[in-house]
């Protein structure tokens, strides 16, 4: 197997979706038997450094995706809420039964956005917020 460079592996992640990406990081700290927790700091004050800009300008960059309604197709909203989240099927089921309720709190903008769309294609009313 070739080795991959460092912009290779960073090219295959960019291509990743979020749950993708969570999955890789659980895998990879189970098989190294590390946590990637010390490393999200440095991701932060690297980003914060560089949108100096930005935080003039204060916007939201944390939002909810809340389920407000499962619609007629209750089993497909709960097929999409177990992908978006790591809820097993009971859990998912209970979500779903009691909305009103969060599906992913405090996600970026962009990933707060796929998420409704991707609950919305299964029929369910959300609102981001």
């Amino acid at each position: 197997m070739a080795k991959l460079s460092q912009e290779d592996l960073l090219a295959q992640f960019e291509e990743m979706t979020l749950i993708e990406l969570s999955e890789f990081v659980k895998a990879f700290e189970e098989k190294f038997d590390v946590t990637a927790a010390a490393a999200a700091p440095v991701v932060v004050a690297g980003g914060a450094a560089g949108g100096a800009a930005a935080e003039a300008v204060e916007e939201k960059d944390e939002f909810d995706v809340i389920l407000t309604g499962a619609g007629d197709k209750k089993i497909q909203v709960i097929k999409v809420v177990r992908e978006l989240t790591s809820l097993g099927l009971k859990e998912a089921k209970d979500l779903v039964d009691g909305a009103p309720k969060p599906v992913l709190e405090k996600v970026a903008k962009d990933a707060a956005e796929k998420a409704a769309e991707s609950l919305k294609g299964a029929g369910a009313s959300v609102e981001v917020k």
